[in-house]
């Protein structure tokens, strides 16, 4: 279909299986505002065409030959690119994902979600946000609150106990200043944290993305008394 003059989002897909790929292309090409610019089946092809392409969003399969998409986020470094990478996965494996987020991704979509669900995902991580699940929101927060034994070089600092101890409340919706109230620290110490510390706004993109999620899946969850949603994995007509 003709895309419209607005600047598109260029996305380059990773995957091992054309089948998914050919799918995953008939519903991207579906929105006016997203261009596949490239296709990958393994993670050396990946790399190689990040370099040449340099596309605005990475859909990276963590299970692919060759090199797989961890080895991918640990070898590229995407500071240097423009862009982010939103992990697909079938498999609900919480140490995958937390490594993922913390070697640089911002966003993980199940393969069995619904469609409508990635194509959401992809424009909110070009536009600068985490796309995570409830359930995974949780577990990378959690992660992100331990303290670090180690690992790829790459990989993400943590948050601090205090970092984990302001976003926890931000996320129950208290203010600045209540927030010091309860944690005995000027506004002023809280606001600090806010502006300075890279690690608290990588929490607080995590508090959204759970607040973003849970009224989009509310709002689903009303829709599909109407018309069950469909499939990642299943729907490629």
């Amino acid at each position: 279909m003709a895309k419209n003059a607005k600047q598109q989002i260029r996305v380059l897909m990773a995957d091992d299986h054309a089948i998914f790929r050919e799918g995953l292309r008939k519903l991207l090409d579906g929105d006016d505002e997203i261009t596949i610019v490239g296709e990958a089946s393994n993670g050396n092809d990946c790399i190689k065409m990040l370099g040449k392409l340099k596309p605005d969003i990475l859909l990276l399969d963590l299970r692919m030959p060759d090199k797989d998409g961890l080895a991918v986020l640990e070898e590229v470094n995407f500071d240097q690119l423009p862009t982010r990478v939103v992990v697909l996965t079938a498999a609900e494996d919480d140490r995958d994902v937390v490594r993922a987020m913390r070697l640089g991704a911002r966003g993980v979509v199940l393969k069995q979600s619904a469609t409508d669900l990635l194509v959401r995902s992809i424009h909110k991580v070009h536009g600068g946000e985490i796309w995570l699940d409830n359930h995974m929101t949780a577990e990378v927060m959690k992660a992100f609150s331990k303290s670090s034994d180690g690992g790829p070089r790459r990989e993400k600092p943590l948050l601090s106990d205090r970092e984990k101890e302001i976003v926890q409340l931000v996320a129950q919706g208290y203010r600045n200043k209540e927030i010091g109230e309860k944690l005995f620290i000027s506004e002023q110490t809280v606001k600090n944290h806010l502006h300075n510390s890279s690690h608290y706004s990588f929490g607080i993109l995590l508090v959204r993305a759970y607040q973003i999620q849970t009224a989009i899946i509310g709002t689903s969850a009303l829709l599909s008394r109407s018309a069950p949603p469909r499939n990642l994995t299943t729907d490629s007509k």
